[in-house]
């Protein structure tokens, strides 16, 4: 069982235009929303791979049935979605695709939550971690905060996680990512961008990503997967730096293809080689799809997902 914590879920909704003009009125072509939200992207591909896993996330009172709905359409059973009562409102997030590939993206804040209301969510994180001990699963933190969560929520993370022998996994940016760090999680996931804001310093080259995640290992953290785009991704634990890729010729949408990366990664136990290249394949098979919704993974993802220890450490990171 792995189960994810998504604190500030989103209604996303996409609308296709033919072009995007400000100050105009457009008539959309099409319009689609999902449920959204990295640690239900995550969950929603480990379900779809046939692995158990629940995602937990807060909802107003009112977008409980939406947010249920949602989720069963996109291969999430109510089994696979915990969802906390807060008095806010979930956020809306838009994204305003162009015939030419130009998106333009608006998203909210979220929701002020207060104490009593991340005490809940943190209580029945802290049930299912007991409950779920046995099963050797993980605690996947998953993106940003919303309004009144400080930096603490994974702090708290990490410490339920460590009082039932559950490992925790945090896939996150900024001064939320650092806390984790900080606290001693076992694994973190950031691209090169958000690993760069972590050291306080920006990434160039893959040798730049490599002595940045080697700190961060110093740090007390067991892992550290950093997701490079198309220049592929890096695992960095204390006994060994791996380089991978799974280039693909078939790119439709790079949006939530880090969050199949995790779930490839966690699926496969989440430390070492095994785990990267799982993660690298899970991660090529999510670029296909136009939506977040994760595609069936074929043969060619898994075996183009090459991987090595000799490294070019001069390799300029694309933005």
């Amino acid at each position: 069982m792995i189960i994810t914590i998504t604190p500030n879920p989103s209604f996303d909704r996409t609308i296709a235009l033919d072009e995007l003009h400000p100050g105009e009125v457009h008539r959309a072509l099409s319009t689609e929303v999902e449920l959204g939200g990295k640690g239900i992207n995550v969950t929603r591909a480990l379900l779809r791979a046939g692995f158990e896993s629940v995602a937990v996330a807060p909802a107003g009172s009112t977008d409980r049935a939406v947010m249920v709905d949602l989720a069963a359409a996109s291969d999430i059973p109510t089994t696979g979605l915990r969802l906390v009562t807060i008095a806010g409102q979930v956020r809306s997030n838009i994204t305003v695709l162009a015939r030419d590939g130009e998106t333009t993206k608006l998203n909210e804040p979220g929701p002020v939550v207060d104490s009593g209301e991340i005490d809940d969510i943190l209580a029945v994180i802290a049930d299912m971690a007991a409950r779920s001990e046995a099963d050797s699963s993980w605690l996947a933190g998953c993106g940003s905060l919303p309004l009144g969560m400080t930096s603490d929520f994974y702090r708290s993370l990490v410490k339920i996680g460590e009082t039932y022998g559950v490992p925790v996994a945090v896939d996150s940016s900024g001064p939320a990512l650092a806390a984790a760090v900080e606290a001693g999680c076992n694994l973190i996931k950031p691209n090169h961008e958000e690993l760069g804001q972590l050291v306080g310093h920006p990434l160039l080259t893959v040798g730049d990503a490599i002595e940045a995640a080697k700190g961060v290992v110093g740090q007390g953290v067991d892992t550290v997967l950093v997701t490079l785009g198309g220049d592929g991704a890096l695992l960095v634990d204390s006994a060994q730096t791996v380089f991978g890729t799974a280039s693909s010729d078939r790119v439709v949408n790079t949006v939530g293809a880090g969050d199949a990366f995790l779930a490839g990664a966690l699926s496969a136990g989440g430390y070492g080689p095994d785990a990267l290249a799982e993660g690298l394949a899970w991660g090529r098979a999510a670029v296909r799809s136009p939506q977040t919704s994760f595609p069936a993974i074929q043969a060619e993802d898994r075996a183009l997902a090459g991987l090595s220890t000799e490294i070019d450490l001069s390799i300029e990171l694309t933005e």
